[in-house]
């Protein structure tokens, strides 16, 4: 055996071990309380855990360091290699005293920041609920949901938006399971943002693309809205606002619709997961014909439905609705509507305005009440006397002004 290449390999494998050691970052570096170790499993009991850190002396794990928000740390045996954070250098046994508990929530959060940035849709759990939303439990992390990322299927309709009422509904949640995307993450504070919201629009995509602004659809009413109903179809859920209801004007959506009732509706809108639907696309637009309905000085019937400070919103029929602006209520000056109408009441108004494109209709009561010119009956020599053409002429003179001024206020 030649004793000289021996030797000389020896000092060539120390030489690349020394090399390799001291290219790795860990080599003679002193941990400090605070730093995230590695280490191998030396003892693991129930009450304590022991590890041989990085060569550089055991570490002992022991009593609530033991507990930690992942589950990396569950069923340790000798062997194992995990990480664990330095309480301090030296205990009354010369051991590294270690953490589970730091190094497993900062495990937690680092994951959560991973998550967040892949988009990956998670299952949460709904621990508790107040006015602004629900509070989640997300990897043994504390979340917050707010109402306004609710997937529709959650979103709590209350009628007048009433905060006791959808803390209600928000408390019927605890317990469940919604499937979430992280949208927002910040250790230093604990601030962790979910939405189900966001879950549900990603899911969703697919069957949302198949659709265009044009088709028409059936579905059910899932919901009423001060603002509109809610109409679920193929997974999907659109909203008919009150203005594409019906042609008339209507005061509330369920004075045309109920909740469970089968529909169709035509897409007039998709914007990312919001779908805009019509029901009044699909009926023939009774203005179009209004020509053959009413005339303009024409008297007619209607119903007070709605009364405002500004006038009266009058049926017609059930598909023609007008307005007789309070100019056009009394010849005498009035401050509410009130004074000379109820809802319900059934008068008669002259139609003085009619604007098919615009759905306009404009009514008179006072000009209703106005008789037709009939032929004045003979008066004595001494009652015309009192009454000379002048004065006559001065008295339409006036109330052409007091039109006009009316008029003028009405525009």
């Amino acid at each position: 055996m030649d004793l000289t290449n021996l030797t000389k390999d020896e000092n060539k494998n120390e030489k690349q071990t020394m090399e390799a050691l001291l290219a790795d970052d860990t080599f003679l570096k002193i941990p400090k309380v605070g730093d995230v170790v590695k280490g191998k499993v030396l003892t693991a009991s129930k009450n304590e855990v022991h590890l041989d850190v990085m060569g550089f002396r055991t570490g002992v794990v022991r009593g609530r360091e033991l507990c930690d928000e992942s589950s990396d740390y569950a069923n340790l045996k000798p062997g194992d290699e995990i990480e664990a954070t330095v309480m301090e250098l030296e205990n009354e046994k010369g051991e590294v005293e270690l953490s589970f508990r730091f190094a497993g929530h900062k495990k937690v959060w680092d994951k959560l920041a991973e998550t967040q940035k892949s988009g990956e849709i998670i299952t949460a759990t709904v621990v508790d609920a107040n006015k602004g939303g629900l509070m989640m439990n997300v990897n043994k992390i504390i979340g917050f949901l707010p109402v306004s990322q609710l997937a529709p299927e959650h979103y709590p309709r209350v009628p007048g938006g009433e905060k006791n009422k959808i803390l209600e509904k928000l408390k019927t949640y605890v317990g469940i399971q919604m499937e979430v995307k992280i949208i927002d993450v910040g250790e230093q504070d604990d601030k962790l943002i979910v939405s189900e919201k966001a879950a549900w629009e990603e899911k969703q995509k697919n069957i949302i693309s198949a659709y265009k602004v044009g088709d028409i659809v059936e579905g059910t009413v899932s919901a009423l809205a001060d603002f509109g109903v809610f109409v679920k179809f193929d997974n999907l859920e659109g909203l008919v606002h009150i203005s594409e209801l019906a042609w008339q004007r209507i005061d509330h959506p369920q004075d045309v619709v109920k909740v469970g009732q089968t529909i169709k509706a035509e897409i007039i809108g998709v914007e990312g997961s919001k779908i805009f639907l019509s029901m009044k696309k699909l009926i023939d637009d009774p203005w179009k014909l209004i020509g053959d309905k009413y005339k303009v000085g024409q008297v007619v019937e209607g119903k007070v439905l709605k009364i405002n400070p500004f006038g009266l919103f009058v049926e017609l029929d059930p598909e023609i609705h007008g307005l007789a602006h309070i100019s056009e209520l009394s010849n005498k000056q009035i401050q509410s509507p009130t004074e000379v109408a109820s809802i319900g009441d059934t008068l008669k108004f002259k139609i003085i305005s009619i604007e098919p494109v615009d759905h306009r209709l404009g009514l008179s009561l006072k000009g209703a009440k106005e008789k037709s010119p009939e032929k004045p009956e003979e008066k004595p020599a001494e009652e015309k006397a009192e009454t000379p053409k002048e004065e006559v002429k001065e008295e339409k003179k006036e109330e052409k002004a007091e039109e006009k001024k009316e008029e003028a206020k009405k525009e």
